[in-house]
C-alpha cells in the first residue's frame, strides 16, 4: 500500500490518503508551535527590554508566520477527493484494502455477499454515509489500519451479547409460534422444527427493527450460542438447530454466517424438547 493515490481523482488507496492528510495536518501543527515559540521569545525579550532581541524575533516570527500559513494551505488541500469518488471507491475497492490492512496485523476478514466478518464482527460498509457498521455501531473511522485494529481488540473485549437471555428470547417466541400454529392453544414443546424465519420474523416485526437487527446480526447470535451455549432454558427445555435436510429449502429460509475460520455455517430450524 505504498503506491497511495494514483492521478486524475482515481481512489487507490485510502490508507495513503489518510497517511497524507495526517502528515500533512502533523506539518501543519509542528508550525504551528513553532510561531508560538516565536511570540513566546517576543514576549521575553519586550518583557526584559532587550532591543536587539525584540529586532531579532520580529524577523523570526514573519518568517515562522510565513512557514504557518504555507503548511496550513498545505493540510486544507491534502484531501482531493470528492463524495462520489470516496463513494465509489467504497463499493468497488474498499474491501481488499481492509482485508490487507487486516492481514498485517494478523487478522483475517472474510467477505460473504457483501458482509464482511472478522469473528465476531460483522462489518457492513455504508458508502453513502462514507461509513461503516461494526455490528449494530455506525461509525465514520474508516481508516484500513485503524480500523483492523479496532477490529483486533474487539475480538479480545467481552460483547454485550448475553446467550442465556438470547435463549430465553427464542424458547418465549418459539413457543409462541407452536400455539399460534395451533390455534392459539397453549401446546407443549415436543421437538417439533420451527423455521428460524418465522422467528427471525416475529422478532424483528417492530419497524425498523430489521435496519438494526438484520439477518446476519441473527445468524451470528445462533451460531454463538449453537457453539458456546448454553442449551438448556430456566424450564428445562433443550435446544437443537436441525439443518435443512429433506426437501430442498429456499435460500431465503437459510440463516449464513461465517465463523472464525472463514467456514460458512447455514442455519435453517429451531427445536426445544422439554423432558418429563
Amino acid at each position: 500500500m505504498q503506491e497511495g493515490i494514483l492521478g486524475e481523482g482515481q481512489v487507490n488507496s485510502l490508507e495513503q490518503a489518510f497517511s497524507d492528510a495526517e502528515r500533512a495536518a502533523a506539518s501543519a501543527f509542528k508550525a504551528a508551535r513553532g510561531l508560538s515559540s516565536q511570540i513566546r521569545a517576543l514576549e521575553r525579550a519586550a518583557k526584559t527590554g532587550n532591543i536587539t532581541a525584540i529586532r531579532r524575533e520580529q524577523g523570526r516570527l514573519a518568517e515562522a508566520l510565513s512557514v504557518l500559513q504555507q503548511e496550513v494551505q498545505n493540510a486544507s488541500l491534502s484531501w482531493p477527493f470528492s463524495d462520489e469518488e470516496v463513494e465509489r471507491y467504497l463499493k468497488e475497492g474498499y474491501a481488499d484494502e481492509l482485508q490487507a490492512a487486516a492481514a498485517d496485523v494478523g487478522l483475517r476478514v472474510y467477505e460473504r455477499d457483501g458482509d464482511l466478518f472478522a469473528y465476531p464482527s460483522i462489518l457492513r460498509v455504508l458508502p453513502k454515509e462514507s461509513a461503516v457498521r461494526v455490528d449494530r455501531k455506525k461509525s465514520s473511522a474508516i481508516r484500513p489500519s485503524h480500523l483492523s485494529e479496532q477490529l483486533l481488540k474487539s475480538q479480545t473485549k467481552t460483547s454485550g451479547f448475553s446467550p442465556a437471555q438470547f435463549l430465553e428470547s427464542l424458547y418465549a417466541v418459539y413457543t409462541n409460534v407452536l400455539s399460534r400454529e395451533d390455534s392459539g392453544r397453549l401446546v407443549r414443546s415436543n421437538g417439533i422444527v420451527v423455521p428460524l424465519i418465522k422467528i427471525y420474523t416475529l422478532i424483528t416485526a417492530l419497524p425498523g427493527a430489521k435496519r438494526e437487527y438484520d439477518r446476519s446480526d441473527f445468524a451470528r447470535d445462533i451460531y454463538m450460542l449453537d457453539a458456546e451455549g448454553p442449551r438448556q432454558t430456566r424450564k428445562g427445555a433443550t435446544v437443537s438447530f436441525p439443518s435443512s435436510t429433506g426437501t430442498r429449502r429456499r435460500s431465503s429460509d437459510l440463516f449464513t454466517f461465517v465463523g472464525p475460520e472463514g467456514e460458512s455455517v447455514e442455519y435453517y430450524g429451531l427445536r426445544f424438547r422439554e423432558d418429563g
